[in-house]
């Protein structure tokens, strides 16, 4: 054999050695990758899930059959709905552009409405023929005689008068009531009207007196009110909103990227959307890397091509179309420092908080029937179909009682608290196997807190219970404010209450700094009052949690569906470990900290550093005499120094109350990082820390 040809059998060789290594890599990468995903498991529950379900057809024949009977219905209720908005947007298009038609040949000049004095009835007659809205109606877009005939029909038996005596004549037409009485601007449902030219067209322009025209801009603003009003009045009393005497209350506005969705209710169906999520990422990925080797702008590097901005985008959309315990696992991850969860998974999960879809008419309507029965609606007076606001596990609706009392309705979505456990596994599970979380994270106790907590805020009825109580506990002191709960409109997937004023929080970093430094403050201080005062606190740190009133200067107080409270004897030690921070004790916030299991007592060196370092950190608010600048301050950048230590080297997770109180905490110390306040702590922590509590 040649020297080349042995060359290349070894070239051969060789390239047969490295395909099997690959290979053999491969294999045991595929087999790394599905003996840790959950799709394996996924697999085995459906299996054993339609292993149950033929079993339960095979036992219960009958049950199962009225079971798909009632899906059938369902299927057919709702395509009757859709069916029934189609043919409403069909009718409402084709009236709006017969209104259009209509309106076209009065627009484009008065003269050809000269000659036929009774087109102008005629249209009116036509165009607003039954009950309308007059609310919305703009004067500009009609003459003055159909506003005439609108007040002669709405105003039956009131004589109103649409001109001042001082008004100038603008168009060569006038109409003239053929009346007995002196005056020719009485209108009434008796009065007929003529239409006559002035032969003479006016000898010099109308003179454009600026406080006469101003007069008759706010005399016919205050008869399109009085009109708006009677026409709403007659429906029933109290039905605008306001009540006996009540003023409107003006609440927040559903971000403008919410949309209407259906919430996927049955647990095929949240899986299933969990598992298009789950391939559409791999995909994603793999598109990205492919990019990146072709040098087309992708990435070569796993976890970026993982977390691209299509990636975000689909976390996004399937987050909050599922919502649930999916969604607040995202917005509790959004606050996370970026050593721990990396920033583009945060940005993902900050989109997420910011919005949530919203459930369609016909849901909301099954769910209140379900809970408050077919007649709910017979138990208000007005009732906003679309929330003004959508969370993760519901959305609120306006409304008013038959009193007249405006209250808030949170509707819990449907599935909901069914599906918590499988959501989270679903969401973590996904999570775990792309490798977001690093190993110190201890995901899993944070998971089980989750679920605990998340049990906690499904249960209506629970929280109506707390909002009470609470209620109680803030009654002295006057800066805080918790809205009434309506008990006979509460269920365990609705709850009831008074609506209250005021904007959320992340909505006041423009006021001034007046208010800006009151807010800070009196966070700041129900924060500790909550833990060292009267040991509740309500753990979700949601800026709209919390609204403030800036003529009261109060903070509104909603939303306890996470609220808790500690045992003594936890609140006593973490107490110990805050005043060993402030005094800079460093051996007691290490004795303490092995005392309530922060630590076990085993870790190296650099581990207790880091840890005491962090929590005297955490105590430089009430160690700095003065005006500590939370604007300026660089506490987050010190913290997240530390966090790779910590997480590298934590042999346990923390005590599971930790994970709600820091949770608030860092939510609290980064809301007066963006209200830019700057506050001396130390009198907050000598009077509560120090002086309220109760040994």
């Amino acid at each position: 054999m040649s020297r080349s040809a042995q060359d290349l059998f070894g070239v051969l060789r060789g390239m047969q050695i490295v395909a099997e290594a690959c290979g053999r890599e491969h294999l045991a990468l595929t087999k790394h990758l599905w003996s840790n995903s959950n799709v394996r498991e996924l697999l085995s529950d459906n299996v054993s899930q339609t292993q149950h379900k033929c079993r339960k057809v095979a036992e219960q024949p009958g049950e199962e059959l009225k079971r798909i009977q009632l899906m059938v219905n369902e299927t057919s209720e709702r395509s009757y709905v859709v069916a029934k908005g189609l043919c409403h947007l069909i009718e409402t298009k084709f009236t709006h552009q017969m209104d259009s038609t209509r309106t076209a040949p009065r627009e484009q000049g008065g003269a050809s409405m000269g000659p036929n004095p009774t087109a102008v009835p005629t249209a009116v007659a036509q165009h607003f023929n039954g009950d309308f809205d007059t609310s919305n109606l703009d004067i500009s877009s009609i003459t003055l005689l159909e506003f005439e005939e609108i007040l002669s029909k709405r105003n039956k038996n009131r004589n109103v008068s649409l001109r001042t005596p001082v008004t100038p004549a603008k168009n060569s037409e006038q109409a003239v009531p053929q009346s007995n009485t002196p005056s020719s601007a009485s209108c009434s449902t008796s009065s007929s009207y003529v239409v006559r030219e002035d032969p003479k067209p006016p000898p010099s322009p109308p003179p454009t007196n600026e406080g006469i025209i101003a007069k008759d801009t706010e005399y016919v603003n205050n008869v399109l009110r009085f009109v708006a009003s009677s026409s709403s009045g007659t429906s029933s009393e109290g039905a605008s909103g306001t009540g006996a005497g009540t003023a409107p209350i003006d609440v927040p506005e559903l971000s403008k990227v919410a949309k209407q969705r259906k919430v996927p209710s049955s647990r095929i169906g949240r899986m299933a959307s969990f598992g298009g999520l789950f391939a559409g990422l791999g995909l994603g990925t793999i598109n990205e890397l492919t990019k990146g080797a072709l040098g087309l702008g992708g990435s070569t590097n796993m976890r970026e091509a993982l977390l691209s901005p299509a990636n975000a985008e689909r976390i996004v959309d399937t987050l909050c179309k599922v919502r649930g315990a999916a969604l607040k696992i995202g917005q509790i991850l959004s606050i996370q420092d970026s050593n721990v969860v990396s920033p583009q998974l945060a940005k993902a999960f900050e989109r997420v908080r910011q919005a949530a879809d919203y459930m369609p008419d016909w849901q909301v309507e099954r769910v209140m029937t379900t809970q408050l029965g077919p007649n709910w609606r017979q138990l208000l007076t007005k009732f906003e179909d679309r929330p003004f606001a959508a969370a993760s596990i519901g959305q609120v609706h306006r409304a008013t009682l038959k009193s007249g009392m405006q209250v808030a309705i949170k509707i819990q979505y449907p599935g909901v608290a069914q599906s918590i456990e499988s959501d989270i596994d679903n969401l973590v599970g996904m999570l775990k196997v792309w490798d977001v979380f690093p190993q110190g994270f201890f995901i899993d106790n944070v998971v089980r807190v989750a679920k605990r907590e998340l049990q906690w805020e499904v249960d209506y009825a629970r929280e109506a219970e707390y909002t009470e109580r609470f209620r109680e506990m803030v009654t002295n002191y006057p800066e805080y404010y918790v809205p009434k709960v309506i008990r006979e409109l509460t269920t365990s997937s609705v709850l009831t209450t008074e609506l209250v004023p005021g904007v959320p929080l992340d909505k006041c970093f423009d006021l001034s700094y007046e208010h800006r430094l009151h807010i800070g403050a009196s966070v700041l201080k129900l924060c500790l009052r909550e833990l060292f005062e009267i040991e509740c606190m309500q753990t979700d740190p949601n800026w709209s949690n919390f609204l403030y009133d800036a003529p009261s200067r109060r903070l509104m107080l909603i939303d306890f569906g996470s609220t808790r409270f500690y045992k003594h004897d936890f609140i006593r030690n973490y107490r110990k470990v805050i005043i060993s921070a402030a005094e800079n004790n460093r051996d007691g916030v290490l004795e303490m900290s092995r005392e309530m299991g922060f630590l076990t007592g085993y870790e190296t060196k650099q581990m207790e550093e880091a840890h005491v370092d962090a929590v005297m950190i955490l105590g430089e608010i009430f160690r700095y005499d003065g005006d500590f600048d939370f604007g300026k301050q660089n506490t987050t950048e010190r913290l997240a120094a530390l966090v790779p230590t910590m997480v590298a080297h934590r042999l346990c997770p923390p005590p599971e109350e930790i994970y709600s109180i820091h949770r608030k905490l860092s939510g609290i110390f980064l809301l007066c990082a963006r209200l830019n306040v700057r506050m001396n702590c130390q009198p907050f922590y000598r009077d509560i820390v120090l002086g309220k509590f109760k040994d």
